[in-house]
């Protein structure tokens, strides 16, 4: 039975072989470790020769992004020399605007003032001008019946006093036959103190109460007895084309 070299609490004592054994296992480790960590030179020029000249590569993504970003600037810019443009166009549009509304101002004052010197002018010229003045013929009446009916007629048309020539001739031939001085001395105005006078044989009263204007006062004047008597008929009867017997 071998011999119990152990003793408790006490760690074994190592023989000169496992010293041996364990210090080549250190060395030996220490040198794998030293080559790992330090690399030979020509390995780490050719890894780095390679990495520069692999070309860069860029994605399909990247390539769109970019794109993008120079599209969006030559939009941008186009809009602006877009805006410019509107702008320049707009001043322009402005000035000839401006610039029509001036003419039109000018060429209406023009016309305003070359009216008023023509119209100066031609007050000028009607000024200068002799002034023909037409004359018109007094119309004159034959001193007889006809001339005296005719007169009469004249007159009482601008009195508005109806009447005709035969319904006037009618009625003197009956009352006076055509005498402008003859006198009624028999009938009742005759009695009573106011005879009929005149070629309508007219009494004063009457005369005087339907005389009118523009014949003479005196109950005798053919015009003024036949103007007279007409006026008198109009009121009574309508006209004296009315009348046909003593009235």
């Amino acid at each position: 039975m071998p011999k119990n070299n152990t003793t408790p609490g006490h760690s074994p004592k190592l023989t000169q072989v496992r010293k041996l054994s364990i210090a080549g296992v250190a060395t030996l480790g220490a040198a794998a470790l030293a080559f790992s960590l330090a690399p030979g030179h020509s390995g780490t020029t050719a890894t780095d020769a390679a990495v520069a000249a692999a070309p860069v590569a860029y994605s399909e993504t990247q390539i769109k992004d970019v794109k993008a970003s120079i599209t969006d600037q030559l939009a941008a810019k186009d809009l602006k020399t877009q805006d410019i443009a509107a702008k320049q166009k707009a001043v322009a549009v402005a000035a000839a605007s401006k610039k029509a509304a001036a003419d039109k101002a000018e060429a209406q004052a023009l016309a305003t003032q070359q009216a008023a010197e023509s119209r100066v002018t031609t007050l000028a010229a009607g000024r200068s001008a002799p002034i023909h003045v037409q004359t018109v013929a007094a119309t004159t009446y034959a001193n007889n019946l006809d001339g005296w009916i005719r007169k009469s007629l004249s007159i009482m048309a601008k009195h508005g006093i109806p009447g005709t020539y035969n319904g006037l001739y009618r009625n003197i031939m009956r009352e006076s036959s055509g005498n402008p001085n003859a006198i009624n001395g028999w009938d009742i105005n005759a009695i009573n103190g106011i005879p009929s006078k005149g070629l309508l044989q007219v009494i004063q009263p009457t005369f005087n109460a339907y005389h009118v204007s523009g014949t003479s006062w005196n109950i005798y004047d053919p015009v003024a007895n036949i103007t007279a008597a007409a006026n008198y008929a109009a009121d009574k009867y309508g006209s004296m084309d009315n009348v046909n017997s003593a009235y």
